[in-house]
């Protein structure tokens, strides 16, 4: 186990035309299980593969237990990697496939070898297969044994780099809770690569979300989730998507009408709310969010009540997703005892306290005060 520190990491290709990962600086403690998220090329891969020490860093520092590991070869770190593509030597079989990182980095006679091999394999519910080749395994038995050729070697470091791509969906639901149980036993510092924010949530002990190389929050994933420092996270993190709305602030007595351009939305903001975010609110023109958990179906005499049509019903299981008239994309989830079709006209509402409001220009979240933020942000 070890702590990992990351110091201002950075990456750049084409003689710095492009940079992949922009000055990232992260603290991982001993046995934490990190996520990684964000959109395709966003550098989360870029990150684990200079961690990894598969990428050379163009600036910063990378420290593992305490030790600058930044200009260390790769087989000399005591860091184990998992792939998206299994990365098994097909000619091998699944005792070889395991053995061979122990054969190649350590000391350990042949028995012990392969008394740890026996054992991890049993962990992993593969003993049954270590004579067969990868040709002769499924998708979920190659992914077992790319996990246990990982634990064998009992590294400070576990990297994951999106080990559950290629499975499907129920399968990636037991591996996942698998990965979660294993990193839990063995304690083990874990980085967890992925492009699932649903995974990167579900998974982490806390979770670091990158765009376009920069870091935009890091934190526990309940509090990203409930307290987005800007519109991307807050876009990115939840499913179905914030809905946001451009709206312009005018005053109103002691409250704040707000108005989206086209004047087929509006919202009053309460006195009370408008007193405790008075030093927040200095704009005239914000970006309103709000999630779709958090917007009911309500009566007429409802607060701030707003008019709609449903243009589509989705299904989906326990709850209906309403696809609403008032922006672009605009989406209630509701129960699915909630019976409504598309063209029905409907009354939403929501609380103003699940209401975000983002700064029109920088797109930072202006109800985050610093002091209460536990997160990180370039």
């Amino acid at each position: 186990m070890a702590r990992v520190t990351v110091d201002a990491l950075r990456k750049e290709y084409d003689t710095g035309s492009v940079v992949a990962v922009n000055d990232l600086s992260l603290e991982i403690e001993d046995g934490e299980f990190v996520t990684v998220v964000g959109p395709s090329g966003c550098g989360k891969t870029t990150t684990l593969r200079m961690l990894a020490g598969l990428e050379e860093p163009t600036a910063g520092r990378i420290l593992i237990g305490g030790e600058d590991v930044t200009d260390v070869h790769a087989k000399n770190r005591d860091v184990a990697m998992v792939f998206q593509n299994y990365a098994l030597y097909p000619h091998k079989t699944v005792f070889e496939n395991m053995e061979f990182g122990l054969r190649m980095s350590t000391d350990l006679s042949e028995s012990e070898r392969e008394a740890r091999v026996v054992e991890t394999a049993e962990m992993m519910d593969i003993a049954d297969l270590l004579e067969d080749k990868p040709d002769e395994l499924s998708g979920g038995q190659k992914q077992r044994v790319a996990l246990g050729r990982a634990i064998v070697r009992e590294p400070d470091l576990f990297l994951f780099d999106e080990p559950l791509s290629n499975l499907d969906a129920k399968l990636r639901t037991s591996m996942r809770a698998e990965i979660q149980r294993l990193q839990n036993e063995l304690g083990i510092t874990a980085v967890y690569v992925t492009h699932d924010q649903h995974e990167a949530m579900t998974m982490g002990d806390r979770i670091v979300i990158l765009d376009g190389g920069d870091l935009q929050q890091q934190g526990k994933p309940t509090d990203v989730y409930e307290r987005p420092v800007n519109r991307f996270v807050g876009g990115f993190i939840g499913s179905p998507s914030m809905n946001f709305v451009d709206v312009a602030v005018e005053p109103d007595g002691d409250r704040l009408h707000l108005t989206d351009p086209d004047g087929e939305f509006a919202y009053d903001l309460s006195a009370a709310y408008v007193d405790r975010h008075a030093d927040e609110l200095e704009s005239s023109r914000y970006t309103l969010g709000v999630r779709p958990e958090n917007v009911t179906v309500a009566d007429e005499s409802a607060a701030n009540a707003i008019a709609t049509t449903i243009d589509v019903v989705e299904p989906v299981g326990s709850d209906n997703f309403l696809h609403l008239g008032v922006s672009d994309e605009f989406i209630a989830r509701v129960d699915s005892d909630v019976r409504l079709e598309p063209g029905d006209q409907v009354t939403i509402a929501f609380d103003e306290s699940d209401v975000h409001l983002f700064d029109a220009e920088t797109g930072r979240n202006v109800l985050t005060r610093e002091r209460d933020a536990p997160t990180v942000t370039t």
